[in-house]
C-alpha cells in the first residue's frame, strides 16, 4: 500500500520583511512573524541627540584665551559660566601640581620615590636605553619631559634600565612601569603597542587615563583632542585643494584648429 501523500499546501514566501499584501495576510494568520520595527527613527534620534550634546558642549576643553575670542559669537552668560568653570579647574590643578619635572632615579631612592610615592597616586617610570641609537627611547624621554611639565599633578620618573635591573635586555627598552598603591599595575615593553616611534602626547594621554592618573574629561586632554581633530580636518581640506589645483587645466587653444 502506497504511503499517504502530504496534502499540505506549500505557502510561497519571498522576503518575509517585504511590505506586500501577501505578507500582511501571512502575518495576520501567524505564518510569518511581525515585521521588526525600522531602526531609522532610533538612528535619527541618536544623531539628533549627539548633535545636541555636541552643541551644548561646544566650549568644553577651550582655555581662557580661546573663550575670550568668542565674546562676539556666544551669549555672555553662557560664556561666563565656562570662564568660571575653567578658572576653578585651573585653580584645582595648581593646588595639586607638586612635581612639574621628570625625577631621575637611583636604586637607593627607588622604593621611596616610586613604591611609597604611589600610595598617594599613580607614578610613571620610564626605564630608558643606555644607547643613544634607540630611537623609541629618545621619543619617550621627550614625551616624558613634556608630560611632566604639563601634568604637574602626576609624578614621572626616569632611570636607565641597566641600572634598575642588572642585565635588562636592551631590546626591551624603553619600558614603562606604572605603580599604584605600592604595586606595579601596568607594564609596557617598548612602544610597539602605543604608537612606536610615532607615539604622541595623545597616545600618552590615553595611557594616563587608563592608569587612572587623569580623567578623560580633563581640560588638557580635551584641548589636545580638539586640536588634533582640527589639524586632521585642515589636512584633509588642504589635500583636497591641492588635488584640485593639480588637475590639468584645459587648453583654451584646443579648438583653434576647428575654424
Amino acid at each position: 500500500m502506497a504511503a499517504p501523500q502530504d496534502q499540505r499546501i506549500a505557502v510561497p514566501i519571498d522576503d518575509p520583511n517585504a511590505d506586500t499584501e501577501w505578507n500582511d495576510i501571512l502575518r495576520k494568520h501567524g505564518v510569518i512573524p511581525e515585521k521588526p520595527p525600522s531602526p531609522t527613527p532610533m538612528i535619527e534620534e541618536a544623531i539628533q541627540e549627539a548633535r545636541r550634546l555636541a552643541y551644548n558642549n561646544r566650549l568644553e576643553g577651550k582655555d581662557l584665551d580661546e573663550l575670550d575670542e568668542l565674546e562676539d559669537e556666544e551669549d555672555e552668560e553662557f560664556l561666563e559660566k565656562y570662564r568660571q568653570q575653567r578658572l576653578r579647574e585651573l585653580s584645582g590643578l595648581r593646588k595639586k601640581s607638586k612635581y612639574g619635572a621628570v625625577y631621575p632615579l637611583t636604586k637607593p631612592e627607588y622604593s621611596r620615590e616610586v613604591t611609597e610615592a604611589s600610595l598617594e597616586g599613580p607614578v610613571f617610570v620610564n626605564l630608558t636605553s643606555s644607547l643613544g641609537t634607540n630611537i623609541e627611547s629618545r621619543v619617550l624621554t621627550e614625551l616624558w619631559r613634556q608630560a611632566a611639565q604639563e601634568y604637574g599633578d602626576v609624578k614621572f620618573c626616569e632611570m636607565r634600565a641597566s641600572q634598575a635591573i642588572e642585565g635588562y635586555p636592551e631590546r626591551n627598552c624603553p619600558t614603562i612601569l606604572v605603580y599604584s598603591k605600592g604595586d606595579i599595575t601596568m607594564q609596557i615593553i617598548t612602544l610597539m603597542t602605543v604608537g612606536g616611534v610615532r607615539m604622541s602626547m595623545t597616545d600618552l594621554d590615553k595611557l594616563l587615563i587608563e592608569a587612572g592618573a587623569i580623567r578623560d574629561s580633563d581640560m588638557r586632554v580635551m584641548k589636545r583632542m580638539r586640536d588634533a581633530e582640527e589639524a586632521a580636518e585642515e589636512k584633509i581640506t588642504n589635500k583636497g585643494i591641492r588635488s584640485s589645483s593639480d588637475r590639468p587645466k584645459q587648453n583654451d587653444d584646443d579648438d583653434d584648429g576647428w575654424d
